[in-house]
């Protein structure tokens, strides 16, 4: 290692960004000189006050991801004023300036790359739990209703329906569980089904879901309610009716 590359460690070196060998030649050259023992000092100091303001522990792959990007970047010698066919103490020290910013502008990168991630997956967690109260409450109010009818349909290949209605909340709560799973080509699919009209289609559950308790609105004031076992996705109308529940 030349005495240029000793002097470049400063930055991965507050960041405890260097392996062991690097390490203990980098604290030897420290113990003679007085600029990079100054330098590594702020820079550690800075590094301290950055961690301060972020509320997680950074990734523990913070390290890892820091010299697999060093190692990935191409490494471009500066323009260095020389004297007599040396470099001056003012070019050396912008060279480890501009290594040291480098690092520093890096693991803040990554830090706030990570409080992004993980604010992002707190916001998502919320946006869960906010649907899953909204659809309690919906079941909650339609199973309270004064006018709330329940009836019940066996399946074909076997298992149940049964729709709880309630025409004052202009939705039901459905729950259906089949004994077979459909195939993951295969989505069970909800109709509504009004005197001559053609059926219109009220939900289409995942591929391969067979046991579910939802709200399905506009379901109060038709004559029937349909389960249909259609290619995954749904289709235009009911091809394969599993089972058929009368709302009159």
């Amino acid at each position: 290692m030349t005495a240029t590359d000793i002097h470049a460690l400063v930055g991965a070196y507050a960041l405890d960004a260097v392996d062991d060998l690097e390490r203990a030649a980098f604290e030897k050259h420290l113990l003679e000189c007085a600029s990079c023992r100054a330098e590594a000092t702020e820079l550690q100091e800075t590094v301290a006050r950055l961690a301060d303001t972020t509320w997680s522990v950074p990734s523990p792959r913070l390290r890892t991801e820091v010299m697999a990007a060093v190692s990935r970047t191409r490494q471009v010698a500066p323009a260095a004023a020389r004297v007599n066919g040396r470099e001056t103490g003012t070019s050396r020290w912008r060279t480890r300036l501009v290594a040291s910013a480098a690092a520093v502008v890096l693991a803040f990168g990554t830090g706030a790359a990570v409080f992004a991630v993980q604010q992002q997956r707190v916001r998502d967690e919320r946006a869960v739990a906010a649907a899953a109260q909204v659809r309690e409450a919906r079941i909650r109010a339609v199973l309270a209703a004064p006018d709330l009818v329940v009836r019940t349909s066996p399946m074909v290949g076997g298992g149940r329906v049964t729709v709880a209605s309630a025409a004052s909340q202009g939705a039901a709560v459905v729950s259906m569980h089949a004994d077979t799973a459909p195939s993951p080509t295969q989505a069970y699919q909800f109709w509504t089904i009004r005197g001559t009209a053609a059926p219109a289609s009220a939900d289409v559950l995942d591929p391969g879901e067979q046991a579910v308790v939802e709200v399905v609105r506009g379901v109060p004031g038709n004559d029937t309610f349909a389960v249909s076992l259609e290619p995954a996705g749904g289709s235009l109308s009911p091809s394969d009716i599993r089972a058929t529940v009368n709302l009159v």
